[in-house]
């Protein structure tokens, strides 16, 4: 799909106009933002055209997009809802760019480590947290890893997904105050002693709250996750351009350094 991308950016060349436009307008999964900030700083500079950025759970995004809302580069925190637009007829082909995998967010007191994550999920007394499945991939990748669970507990998957406090990635969800890491700031205001979640966004977490601990997945728990982009309908050269860059090696370098696991350079 990245091949078929790059080359609808080619034909884009030949049916766009040259002059560029002064904005592209970017909606990227939460969990992309510092890296997709990042990369956006840098196209602003080297292309000199000005990036509007939304940055939300992708689910919600979507919606967004199907509702109307103006966007033209989509990055999604999973390959489903941007093969969504494409298949509806509302975006281009769709490139495999990042992938990220979930970690374990814990508590300082909590005792957990790896080999005893599975138990501590199962505990009673441990609360856990997720996002919001649908709305927000990270949700759906946390209730993938309870979908495992099954296979070394019995009852474990109906358990942990009625055990499972959803609070973050929703329409309702309560949000972080300007600045603040969203699940530091949940961990901090103790609404859960163990949060799954993105790996990258547990790396940020622990920057804003550093008694926080990250705990890796066992490997018969671990779930990875494949982040897509597309390019919306209608779409100027511009936005082209930023999507080719976001796959370029600059843009990879960058991903590659908040803790994505690169897709690879055109």
């Amino acid at each position: 799909m990245r091949l078929a991308l790059a080359t609808a950016v080619v034909l884009s060349l030949f049916t766009s106009p040259t002059m560029a436009e002064p904005t592209v307008k970017l909606h990227a999964a939460g969990s992309l933002k510092a890296a997709m900030s990042d990369i956006a700083d840098l196209y602003e500079k080297t292309h000199g055209v000005t990036v509007a950025r939304a940055f939300g759970p992708s689910g919600l995004l979507r919606e967004r997009i199907e509702g109307g809302e103006a966007a033209e580069v989509y990055a999604s925190a999973n390959m489903k809802h941007p093969t969504t637009l494409a298949t509806a007829g509302k975006a281009g082909p769709v490139a495999l760019f990042a992938r990220n995998r979930l970690c374990a967010l814990a508590q300082a007191d909590l005792a957990v480590e790896t080999e005893t994550l599975l138990a501590t999920l199962l505990d009673p007394q441990v609360r856990v947290g997720t996002s919001t499945p649908k709305a927000d991939p990270a949700g759906d990748y946390a209730f993938q890893v309870f979908d495992k669970a099954e296979a070394f507990s019995s009852g474990a998957t109906e358990a942990l997904k009625a055990k499972a406090f959803q609070l973050t990635g929703g329409k309702d969800s309560a949000k972080a105050p300007e600045g603040r890491n969203p699940y530091g700031w949940v961990m901090e205001s103790d609404k859960a002693d163990l949060f799954l979640t993105y790996c990258t966004n547990a790396v940020l977490a622990q920057r804003d709250v550093p008694e926080l601990k990250i705990v890796a997945l066992p490997e018969a728990l671990s779930v990875g996750a494949n982040y897509g982009l597309t390019v919306v309908n209608d779409a100027p050269q511009a936005a082209w351009q930023l999507a080719v860059f976001i796959l370029s090696p600059a843009g990879q370098e960058i991903l590659a350094s908040y803790g994505f696991t690169a897709a690879g350079a055109l």
